[in-house]
């Protein structure tokens, strides 16, 4: 999928969120967050922002488990190899989930526009698909 730099590097979200790590204690870590639009970059430092890790929004298959308690709003991001990432925001906020759910969809959105242009572009490029076309029409 072919994206101008404007867009890859255009920041939707930017802020403090808790993931919850993976280890056996499943300890609440607070972690620095920027959406952007084709990706999720998460960082452990809040000044330095080194050591990120990158959740490509193509390898995102939805966010699921929406849970809102008292004080926080406890979600999942679950990617296409179906491995599940917990996450827990203050609830009285823009909370994330909301934000990365759209962003997922208008990702999916652009994603099937320009598959759908470039299927329509090699079917206008070979002239043997449109007569086999045409000679199937009623």
């Amino acid at each position: 999928m072919k994206m101008s730099a404007a867009d890859i590097s255009q920041i939707l979200k930017e802020g403090e969120l808790e993931k919850r790590s993976d280890n056996l204690l499943q300890f609440w870590k607070r972690k620095t967050c920027v959406l952007t639009t084709d990706s999720l970059n998460i960082y452990a430092d809040t000044q330095k922002r080194t050591k990120g890790k990158e959740l490509k929004l193509q390898s995102i298959k939805k966010v699921d488990c929406v849970e809102r308690t008292g004080k926080f709003v406890y979600f999942t991001i679950v990617t296409t190899d179906n491995k599940e990432i917990d996450f827990r925001c203050p609830g009285e906020d823009n909370c994330w989930n909301a934000v990365i759910t759209m962003a997922l969809i208008d990702y999916q959105n652009r994603k099937a526009i320009q598959d759908f242009k470039t299927r329509q572009d090699n079917e206008s490029a070979s002239p043997g698909q449109q007569e086999r076309r045409m000679a199937r029409a009623p």
